[in-house]
């Protein structure tokens, strides 16, 4: 398996809508496990498909609590919120936004139809945690994160921490490359 690089708002590509996702092989197969996985490897409880860059109709989701119980991935394709009522806010976070954490009003309750890695039709009804993220990742599919929800004011402030980070990032990445680069270098 693959971790695959998760893109940092405000990346262009997480702003457009996905495709539904029409047939499966051993290479789409092969996707899903690199997407649950990398959702394992950077501590997310749930994770779209363009978020890694991959404009699919795809979400990983896992809200079991790693310390008390086995890992559950959930895998829907081509989810879509079917009834929906009530509110609730909670705090949320993004792997696409990462260190930044806050409060947003969703539905307390939603059902959505989804299909699994066979592309059997199947449908679940939550009105925990898991219906948040369901419209949390579902949003991802949409080209909308959960910054969007947010004032102008915060959402603007959210996106230049996010600017600084990715240059941050980068500074860093160029760094060790450099370093590696010497390294080899030595050896010949």
């Amino acid at each position: 398996m693959a971790i695959l690089d998760v893109l940092i708002h405000p990346d262009p590509r997480l702003r457009k809508i996905s495709e539904k996702v029409k047939s499966t092989d051993e290479g789409f197969l092969k996707f899903l496990d690199d997407l649950t996985e990398t959702m394992y490897k950077k501590d997310g409880i749930g994770l779209a498909a363009p978020q890694v860059g991959v404009l699919k109709r795809v979400v990983v989701i896992d809200i079991t609590d790693p310390d008390k119980e086995p890992p559950n991935p959930m895998i829907f394709i081509n989810p879509e919120i079917i009834e929906k009522e009530g509110s609730v806010i909670m705090e949320e976070g993004c792997l696409s936004v990462p260190g930044i954490y806050e409060e947003v009003e969703r539905y307390k309750y939603v059902k959505v139809r989804a299909y699994d890695k066979n592309l059997k039709e199947f449908t679940v009804e939550s009105d925990d945690i898991l219906a948040v993220v369901l419209q949390h990742e579902i949003d991802h599919l949409n080209g909308k994160l959960f910054i969007d929800k947010l004032s102008s004011l915060k959402y603007s402030r959210i996106t230049q921490k996010m600017i600084k980070y990715k240059k941050k990032i980068k500074v860093s990445d160029s760094k060790k490359k450099t370093k590696n680069n010497k390294k080899r270098a030595k050896k010949r």
